[in-house]
């Protein structure tokens, strides 16, 4: 079942691939589908099958070169589990979805492959990221991680006559090597110190890692935090935070489908998945743990501030998932990884169904994307409206406060609210909290610039504006469900006591008092339990002494209410700007000028590493071509050859005369020299 859940795609991609003229267009499409659905499938069945035991399914031997031993392994536990659900449900849907979104695409009028070519390189994505996910060693898990890279390359440059495309996929492909590159670094050193790159060989080796001093750059370190940082940085590249994060907003040139599933559910998230992989080296590295905590929540600030100003559709929803991938890390960052992987669960489901609803949109409005040339949409496209709105109650945390009861990203977002306040970290916690007010005020400015109002731009787009076909409105539908329901289903095996977040996980728990704390607990949010799983054991690690998740159910009634309070705030202040007084968003940004272009050009990130990185670069470059190859190899060497050569030739020319006596007057000469050289060599 497992190679199944793996190979399904790849097959499906080179069938579409490199097979769709023998099958037909549409055929292969199909088959590729249809793979795609059979591997989602049976990833339900693990996951809800699972038990807890973790399991290692050797494929074949790999790598072979000293102490360094490979296998090619799927390794299942519940992280796996998790993540299997995720990739192969959203791929699957969104497979299906562009059947409808591709069909006829205007880019694309004089091709007759670019669908097949299409499904192609999504079945390959889909399979690079199942490879990552189920690695049972890092070498693996990076062969993966670059395997990831190609295809989204690939996807994002997909409408390579656009230059925009192309340059949103060089950036995405040269800023994600940044990040790759302290990746690689974290997996040589773990090498170094471990001998091994296998899971469980370093999660057992973890402990000492934290008593182990490691020679790098210009000192001694803590080599725990040491490796911590460098596997982060890798997760930073792909999960777009701060000062990596500049290709996810032009990776929307992609098509709609391609945001979806790579930068709403899938690609994205490899990052928060690595850090909760890798939780048994966080877990003895506070130092690392702290600065993954600061950066998420400024990850989580910074994108959100940006939303607030952006115009275009899909790109609104791209730093969205910035924000929210902020979150995610925010709860590794204070241990509490279940919650981290609770929320990338749930954003899956109302991420995806957001961009696939925004591609609706562009879809029944001849692919504009500028949301100021909307307005009046509801009554044109009432489904793809009822699954934005879904998706928009979920994103921004609608729910009922204090209670288990709200959509998806209500309870998984609170929970990493309440987290990062009981993990100690009061900058985490207001971040996210004036990143949610921020999150529900450019959420629901979407939806009303979009569907509500009167209709802006051209008239004849508007008058023409018509329903996506049944199969792109069908994986909205099954999204929906997602949105609605799975913080609900799953809150407690994510983020309920410790007791049911271990049986969910397969990770022991042990009374508290085994500990020394008191063994008779009357108050809720006292340790009943505590985490007694060996690292790795179960997919996450979290020690003894990591109270967070019991912490975090203890919190005030005050923190608990924060994010709900902060979506409300969000949503007037939505209705004040785009229903109320819509002539005020102008007005503003007139008289607030300096902010507004400082949000609107997303905080000069690019220009700053244009003016630091991409000109020196660029000059470097010119100066070696125009001084090196021009002046000295094809002005000076090239001409002193120029002049040498042909002489020579002409030397040589001249000697091969064609008369007896001149080879034969060559001969002695020769023989005359070697008889010298060997007299005068023998008398030294």
């Amino acid at each position: 079942m497992e190679l199944t859940i793996l190979f399904a795609p790849l097959v499906g991609a080179l069938l579409c691939g490199f097979g769709w003229r023998a099958f037909g267009e549409t055929a292969a499409m199909s088959i590729a589908t249809g793979l795609l659905f059979l591997s989602a499938l049976l990833s339900w069945v693990v996951f809800l099958t699972f038990d807890g035991t973790t399991e290692q399914i050797q494929i074949l031997r790999w790598i072979e070169s000293g102490s360094l031993s490979t296998d090619w392994s799927i390794r299942l536990d519940r992280l796996t589990a998790i993540m299997l659900i995720v990739i192969t449900t959203v791929s699957s849907l969104v497979h299906l979805y562009s059947f409808g979104y591709m069909d006829k695409d205007p880019q694309w009028k004089d091709s007759e492959s670019y669908k097949p070519r299409f499904f192609a390189y999504l079945s390959f994505f889909t399979f690079a990221m199942l490879m990552l996910v189920t690695s049972d060693n890092l070498v693996q898990m990076f062969f993966g991680w670059e395997g990831v890279g190609v295809a989204s390359y690939l996807l994002i440059g997909f409408y390579y006559r656009k230059p925009s495309a192309n340059a949103a996929a060089i950036k995405a492909f040269v800023v994600n090597r940044v990040g790759d590159f302290g990746f690689s670094l974290g997996i040589f050193a773990l090498f170094l110190l471990t001998d091994s790159i296998r899971f469980d060989d370093v999660f057992a080796a973890a402990p000492g890692l934290a008593e182990t001093q490691l020679s790098f750059l210009w000192g001694e370190w803590n080599a725990a935090n040491v490796i911590a940082i460098l596997l982060f940085i890798g997760a930073m590249g792909k999960s777009a935070q701060l000062f990596l994060h500049t290709w996810l907003p032009d990776a929307m040139e992609g098509p709609t489908p391609v945001s979806a599933l790579i930068h709403a559910a899938t690609m994205v998230t490899a990052g928060v998945f690595l850090i909760c992989r890798m939780s048994p080296i966080m877990e003895f590295a506070p130092e690392a743990t702290m600065f993954i905590t600061f950066i998420g929540a400024t990850t989580a600030f910074f994108a959100a501030t940006v939303g607030l100003v952006q115009t275009d559709i899909k790109r609104v929803i791209a730093y969205s998932t910035c924000s929210q991938l902020g979150y995610m890390f925010v709860a590794a960052g204070v241990g509490m990884y279940s919650a981290a992987m609770f929320h990338l669960f749930t954003h899956a489901f109302f991420k995806a169904m957001l961009f696939l609803g925004a591609g609706s949109v562009i879809h029944a409005m001849h692919h504009e994307q500028d949301m100021t040339n909307y307005g009046g949409l509801r009554k044109k496209i009432p489904y793809t409206f009822a699954a934005m709105m879904i998706g928009t109650l979920a994103i921004t945390g609608v729910g009922i406060p204090l209670t288990h009861i709200g959509f998806a990203g209500f309870l998984s977002k609170d929970a990493i609210i309440e987290s990062a306040y009981a993990g100690g970290s009061m900058y985490g916690f207001w971040a996210l909290v004036i990143a949610a007010a921020m999150t529900s005020f450019y959420s629901w400015r979407l939806i009303f610039l979009t569907f509500f109002g009167t209709a802006r731009g051209d008239k004849h787009t508007h008058d023409h504006a018509h329903e996506s076909p049944m199969v792109m409105l069908i994986p909205l539908g099954v999204l929906s469900l997602g949105a609605i329901f799975a913080g609900m289903l799953w809150y407690n095996s994510f983020f309920g006591h410790a007791d049911q977040v271990g049986k969910f996980y397969g990770i022991p728990v042990a009374e508290a008092g085994a500990d020394g704390a008191a063994e008779d607990h009357a108050t809720e949010g006292e340790h009943h339990y505590a985490f007694a799983g060996q690292p790795g054991e179960g997919g996450l690690f979290m020690a003894p002494d990591n109270h967070v998740l019991d912490d975090a159910h203890a919190a005030p009634a005050w923190v608990k209410v924060s994010p709900f309070i902060a979506m409300l705030g969000g949503l007037i202040m939505a209705l004040w700007f785009y229903i109320w007084n819509p002539t005020l968003p102008a007005r503003l940004a007139d008289n607030q000028r300096p902010i507004y272009l400082f949000l609107k050009n997303k905080w000069y990130f690019d220009e700053f590493y244009d003016v630091v990185f991409v000109r020196p670069a660029k000059w470097i470059g010119r100066m070696l071509w125009k001084k090196g190859d021009g002046n000295v190899i094809d002005g000076t060497l090239n001409g002193v050859a120029m002049g040498i050569v042909p002489f020579l030739t002409r030397l040589a020319g001249r000697a091969q005369s064609g008369y007896i006596f001149t080879y034969a007057f060559a001969m002695v000469i020769g023989i005359a020299v070697l008889i010298t050289w060997m007299t005068l060599g023998g008398a030294n």
